[in-house]
């Protein structure tokens, strides 16, 4: 068992009424943190109350972005509190690691780190269906210094926030821009890493897309401008002609944990399951030909995003009517009954870390 310090808060916070919130603005009362330098290798595992944090102004972090993060969710069933899929997530946090040259962290130290801290913050994790506990870990490198290289220090936190649910007006499609001007990213970099230079790398076209009346963007391969990869922050899926098919991981498209629960459940289900290369101009044939029966996102956040429009080079698509098709509905109906306790967890993606 991991020796983690506990620091008591001199004050607790007032609750929020978290329906009336938005997603990641209210804070618990506790966070945990770990800190790292080449001596002593990873170190002083801790909660504390939730704090800002000082750094330099030559924070390697800030000028070169030398971090990674995470995005996992606490829910409440009946008297008991668990994650879904709290490993996997951390494993994943592993390997953009990996990519960015951070060192490993001890797994299961983190892991009953985190677990202790939603235990301690219990009565954070909403009560009411669809909300939830989100739960972020995040690594990022403390070397005060402006040469460009890999850190010699770093910091390990993980803050809690609770959020309602993600549809505010209802469990609806959405409308999706193709972007083929922008890349995200290309095989080779930082695509399968969950680092903040992705996510800035997005946000242009994203607002290019809000400008056009859309809501996310769907990008294609950086190479050839043709193959779809990535949805937004979610992965994407598509049902053509009975068959559930999704791009498959080259690299550049991050391992989503709600993805690999989407084709795992859709294989139990006797779903067929395609992880391919898969074009944009398969889709609009598919599209023509009347065989393009749904499109959906999977993602930590919304779980399941129905898209209605996929609107490309001017034209827009309009899916199953632009209404939420049958299997999306029912991938949604299950995952949020996993989390709350409905459906029976048979792949064993729930972790109990609580009682009340």
């Amino acid at each position: 068992m991991a020796d983690i310090k506990f620091e008591p808060a001199k004050m607790l916070k007032e609750k929020p009424d978290v329906s009336k919130i938005g997603f990641g603005t209210h804070f618990t009362d506790y966070m945990f943190a770990m800190d790292y330098n080449t001596e002593k290798g990873w170190h002083d595992a801790r909660i504390i109350p939730y704090q800002d944090i000082a750094v330099s102004p030559a924070n390697t972090t800030l000028h070169y972005g030398q971090a990674v993060f995470e995005g996992m969710k606490a829910y409440r069933q009946g008297s008991k509190v668990v994650i879904f899929r709290p490993m996997d997530h951390l494993r994943r946090m592993e390997n953009s690691c990996r990519i960015l040259d951070i060192p490993e962290f001890p797994l299961e130290t983190v892991h009953e780190g985190l677990t202790q801290l939603v235990a301690q913050e219990k009565a954070w994790v909403p009560e009411q269906k669809g909300q939830s506990l989100y739960i972020r870990p995040f690594i990022f490198a403390t070397d005060p210094f402006l040469g460009v290289s890999v850190s010699e220090t770093y910091t390990l936190l993980i803050i809690l926030s609770p959020v309602a649910a993600y549809y505010a007006h209802g469990f609806a499609p959405v409308r999706i821009m193709v972007e083929d001007t922008y890349v995200r990213a290309v095989r080779g970099g930082l695509g399968e890493a969950k680092t903040p230079a992705n996510y800035a790398a997005s946000l242009h076209a994203g607002l290019v897309a809000h400008q056009k009346g859309y809501d996310q963007t769907l990008w294609l391969d950086g190479v050839e401008r043709k193959y779809i990869e990535e949805v937004g922050s979610m992965n994407i899926l598509f049902k053509i002609d009975g068959v559930v098919v999704t791009p498959e991981l080259d690299g550049s498209i991050l391992n989503g944990v709600t993805r690999r629960t989407v084709l795992a459940v859709a294989k139990e289900w006797g779903v067929p399951v395609s992880e391919r290369r898969i074009s944009i101009d398969e889709v609009r044939e598919a599209y023509r030909n009347g065989k393009l029966e749904e499109v959906f996102g999977s993602g930590t956040a919304a779980v399941i995003s129905p898209v209605g429009v996929l609107g490309y080079k001017g034209q827009d698509m309009v899916i199953n009517g632009g209404k939420t098709g049958p299997f999306a509905r029912k991938m949604y109906d299950y995952i949020e009954g996993l989390h709350c306790g409905e459906v029976e967890d048979t792949q064993g993606f729930i972790e109990i870390v609580a009682e009340m």
